[in-house]
């Protein structure tokens, strides 16, 4: 017994892993972050791990896209091997005897990647069947193209290492044939000196069905040994920087469609190189890599703090290049914006535009609507199409003439977004747009994430910048460029305006206004983006004399750049600064003094309640006088009243990171709670009739609900849609149907 213990200690598969536990844990990362994300861990939240089990390649999830991922998935593991063979080797000079050394090494390590990989089948088959509701053939042949791209790539790799071996050989007879060269000089008490620095190993893997024991080394000279390995370890290199040049060159590409590779490919191929370059650093500098990753560090950041470098992302159609016109950012600039002159002035132009609204109407006293719509990737952009399609079929095709206003935060606004761009199409007199086609809702649900992580991979990382134009002044492209062209393709190119071309149409009342409300990380103000001036959405309407001067918690970005030529600024850029989703898009830097950045409206008011309620409080009086009510109309990804997700402690280590995380999980529903408050309490002042109907997406149960990302599987579609017919949004419709047919309400 203790001797088939021993066998099974000392066999090369056991040491190979045991080596790799206790040297390099970081090369043991990677998989644990692959293990994680495949197991719906790591990134959830995102969906990176549909990015791995549902991967898609020009729009649709395919066998050539699962090929693609399993070439991908060879290449990573083929790079795990060659780095940890370099690191490795040194510990094992018995299979610098061997012929194929280096097949015989991937023989013995492939413990891991073979685990990973059954782990890996049996993910795809739960997911394609639970998820993306294929049947069994189909997942089959999936399974079948990843598997042949996986075999070719292997196939050729060892195929070239094959080569390598006998390239090796030749050059290596001059060496054999010297005994004084092939031959350990060492005397025996220095061999056994040697010997001790080496992992013990008594029998290994020849082929995937033959054991073999291991032969002694000791009368084979260390020159020779090293030799042989360092030639293969040059075969090693130059088979990395193949695939480093191969991400490159998808970068420069990546305008066309056929270069946007599957984002679980792009990743793997990354994490590939990365494992290359921390396994040359370890073997090449060993006890010197901590402070050269210093020194690496402190000279990056020199070069950005002086402007070498410039990774920021910008706003698509602002003015970047003229420092000196650069608006100041500090208290007396923001106060100077609201000033009571300037926001008289914009009072006036929007009270122009209500009554152009009021003449398009067929009442005396029309009910006007607002909409509001949350946050939440594309389950709210889904959702909140869904909504809008349903109530304008409900009220014959008028609602968005019937509607003035519409906030709200990422997910919700992108499908809002395409919505009204639809509806004024179709009113100018396009007649192939079909309003309440389900096509659109296919559209707005379009993947999102794929071309952003490959984007992050292959442009941000690895290619050399590359530039766009819009007007007259150049951008980097980056991942930001990649989601808003991306949007653009799946949205048929609709959104693909700048502001002031909506200007037109939202001066006139042919379409509502529409405000985007991205977050200055800097000090959490709301930065408005509207193609009209909006001063008195800046800070709350209060009596002067009675309570203390307010400093604005919000900024008019039109007023702020007005010389940086704000109406320039894409929509499709306003709907990426308001769905910056952190990290997964970049943060939007803007040409101030001294500079600030934006994220996602979600931060601050991920409901679009704050800009409405201020709204309805600035012209109220105009309200009561010209219309028989106000209806907001709230759509929202999630249930009301905070019930959904309760942070709960399930192991004692939440003990101490609750009172960090409690703020994070429970910020949305803080939002709630706060606007409930606030709507409560501007009711009471209003003085006309105020309704707010409730639109909630709310799956059957929690394992079914479509997750917070941009992508979204079949059953996350099917499950969004279903929740249309809900009981409680039925009630809701019914309040609707009233609330459109009545010409008049009593004054509360």
């Amino acid at each position: 017994m203790m001797r088939t213990l021993k066998s099974i200690y000392y066999f090369f598969p056991v040491q190979l892993l045991l080596l790799h536990v206790r040297k390099f844990q970081v090369l043991l990362v990677f998989w644990l972050i692959l293990f994680s994300t495949v197991n719906g861990g790591f990134m959830r939240s995102y969906g990176a791990g549909a990015l791995f089990l549902s991967p898609e390649y020009v729009g649709e999830v395919s066998a050539l896209s699962c090929a693609i991922v399993g070439i991908a998935m060879g290449i990573f593991i083929m790079s795990w091997n060659i780095t940890t063979f370099i690191l490795f080797s040194r510990h094992f000079r018995f299979l610098a005897t061997t012929t194929k050394p280096f097949l015989k090494y991937c023989i013995n390590n492939a413990g891991l990647p073979l685990i990973f990989l059954v782990f890996y089948f049996i993910k795809v088959a739960q997911f394609s069947s639970a998820k993306e509701l294929l049947p069994v053939g189909r997942i089959l042949w999936l399974t079948l193209g990843f598997l042949l791209g996986f075999a070719g790539i292997i196939a050729i790799s060892l195929f070239y290492f094959f080569r390598a071996d006998k390239s090796i050989v030749r050059r290596m007879t001059p060496v054999i044939s010297n005994p004084k060269l092939f031959k350990s000089q060492f005397r025996k008490e220095e061999v056994k000196l040697n010997e001790t620095r080496l992992m013990k190993v008594k029998w290994y893997m020849n082929s995937p069905l033959t054991i073999r024991k291991t032969r002694d080394v000791s009368h084979y000279s260390k020159d020779f040994i090293e030799n042989i390995f360092n030639r293969h370890h040059i075969a090693a290199v130059l088979s990395i920087f193949v695939a480093f040049i191969f991400l490159i060159v998808t970068g420069f590409f990546m305008d066309n469609r056929y270069f946007q590779l599957p984002a679980a490919a792009s990743i793997l191929i990354f994490f590939a190189i990365l494992i290359s370059l921390s396994g040359a650093f370890t073997y090449f500098l060993q006890s010197w890599s901590v402070p050269f990753f210093v020194i690496v560090y402190l000279v990056l950041n020199l070069l950005y703090r002086y402007n070498v470098i410039d990774p920021t992302n910008k706003a698509y159609g602002l003015n970047y290049t003229q420092e000196e016109t650069r608006p100041l950012y500090d208290r007396e600039t923001l106060m100077q914006l609201c000033s009571d002159k300037r926001i008289a002035a914009d009072e006036a132009n929007m009270l122009t535009i209500l009554e152009k609204w009021k003449a398009r109407q067929h009442e005396e006293k029309p009910v006007l609507f607002l909409v509001n719509t949350s946050g939440g990737g594309n389950r709210s952009a889904v959702w909140t199409m869904s909504i809008l399609q349903r109530l304008d079929s409900l009220c014959g095709g008028e609602l968005m003439r019937k509607t003035f206003l519409i906030t709200g935060a990422s997910g919700g606004m992108l499908g809002a977004a395409y919505f009204r761009e639809l509806a004024r199409l179709k009113e100018s007199g396009d007649t192939s747009i079909h309003l309440h086609s389900r096509q659109y809702v296919d559209d707005i649900s379009g993947d999102l994430l794929n071309t952003l992580f490959s984007s992050f991979v292959a442009r941000d990382l690895a290619s050399p910048a590359q530039k766009f134009k819009v007007g007259d002044y150049e951008y980097i492209k980056d991942r930001g460029y990649a989601f808003e062209q991306r949007l653009n393709v799946n949205t048929r190119g609709v959104l693909n305006r700048q502001m002031k071309d909506i200007a037109v149409d939202e001066s006139a009342a042919r379409m509502p206004i529409m405000l985007f409300n991205p977050v200055v990380t800097r000090d959490s103000r709301a930065m408005i983006i509207s193609s009209q001036p909006v001063s008195f959405l800046m800070k709350p309407r209060y009596d002067s004399a009675r309570i203390p001067r307010m400093d604005p918690d919000a900024v008019d970005f039109g007023a702020l750049f007005a010389k940086q030529e704000p109406r320039n600024l894409r929509l499709l850029t306003a709907l990426r600064m308001n769905a910056t989703f952190p990290y997964v898009l970049p943060n939007v830097w803007l040409p101030t003094s001294p500079v600030i950045d934006v994220m996602d409206a979600g931060f601050r008011d991920n409901f679009g309640e704050m800009n409405a309620i201020r709204f309805l409080n600035a012209f109220r009086e105009w309200l009561k006088e010209n219309t028989s009510g106000v209806v907001l109309l709230q759509i929202r990804d999630r249930k009301t009243g905070g019930w959904e997700n309760p942070y709960e402690s399930v192991n004692v280590t939440e003990i101490i990171t609750k009172p960090l995380l409690l703020l994070q999980d429970n910020w949305y529903k803080m939002q709630e709670y706060n606007q409930d408050d606030l709507l409560s309490l501007a009711q009471n002042g209003m003085g006309f009739s105020f309704h707010k109907l409730v639109f909630q997406y709310a799956p059957k149960s929690e394992d079914a609900g479509a997750a917070l990302n941009f992508h979204l599987t079949t059953q996350e579609k099917q499950s969004i849609i279903s929740s249309l017919d809900n009981m409680e949004n039925h009630k809701v419709y019914v309040q609707f149907r009233e609330l459109v047919g009545r010409a008049s309400a009593p004054v509360r």
